[in-house]
This record gives structure tokens, sequence and C-alpha cells, in this order.
């Protein structure tokens, strides 16, 4: 087994256990697809993020800046940071079908690691909320919301 089919089987697992996505095999597989989302912006892998981005994909921050989809995937080329970890807490991701074709992921992120240009330390929880849409090729990821870092 190759190095990512050994990393998709653990989030497959991880998720397994993590999620509150009911029976539901569309809220299962969105929740696997986030989970390996977080990953690749923990690996600053930009590939991945970019196949599982929706074209028109726009992220809104706490800080109410607005990022695309270009932004975002640029950023995982060329990382203002590195993270130790981008990860959902445990327990705390719950998936909600909208009709057949729109999910919402919850979850809390524990994001820790150094900013690249000033070698500042970071370590905080906030939480998010993406919104999947499912397209001819599949489910994307196609709105993110993040709130505020928690005190």
């Amino acid at each position: 087994m190759n190095l990512k089919a050994s990393m998709l089987a653990a989030l497959c697992a991880a998720v397994a256990v993590t999620t509150d996505a009911g029976e539901s095999p569309d809220a299962r597989a969105v929740a696997e697809i986030d989970t390996i989302y977080q990953a690749a912006v923990e690996k600053n892998d930009w590939r991945t993020m970019d196949g599982i981005l929706h074209d028109d994909f726009t992220l809104v921050l706490g800080s109410g800046r607005v990022v695309s989809r270009a932004e975002l995937v640029e950023s995982a080329r060329t990382p203002p940071r590195t993270y130790e970890k981008q990860v959902e807490m445990p327990g705390t991701q719950t998936v909600r079908m909208f009709g057949k074709d729109t999910a919402v992921v919850t979850a809390l992120l524990w994001l820790k690691g150094r900013e690249t240009n000033s070698g500042e330390e970071f370590d905080y929880k906030l939480w998010f909320s993406d919104t999947y849409v499912r397209t001819g090729t599949g489910w994307k990821y196609a709105f993110g919301q993040a709130s505020r870092r928690l005190d």
C-alpha cells in the first residue's frame, strides 16, 4: 500500500470514530472528504486541495476577509505558514444534509504552527462551516466560513 493510500485509510478510520454523519452514505462521504481536505491544508498539499475545491469556491474568514479559490491554492503552493496541526477536534464534526446535493460540515478546528516570514508561532482553535455541493464529478467544497479565533 502506498503512502497516499495508507493516509486515506487512516483518515477514513478516524472519520468513522469522530463524525456525527448519521447513517447517510452521502454524509459519511462528505465527512471523509472534509477530513482529507483539512489534512491537505496541514501539509500544504495544494494538489489535493485543488481537486476538492469547487471552481467557484469562496472562504470568509473570521476577520471578514474573503479568500478566493485561486488565493487559497496559491497560499498552499507558496505557504505563508507551516502547520504542526490543522485538525478537526475529535467528536466535533457534524454533517448536515440539505436535500440530496448540499451538505454542511461544522467542526472545531485546531491550528498550530509557525508563520514562514516572521517565525512567529500560532496555536488556536476556531469553529468552521464548510458547504459541499454535489457536482457531476462528485462532492466539491464550495463555500467556507471560519469564526474568529477562540480564547
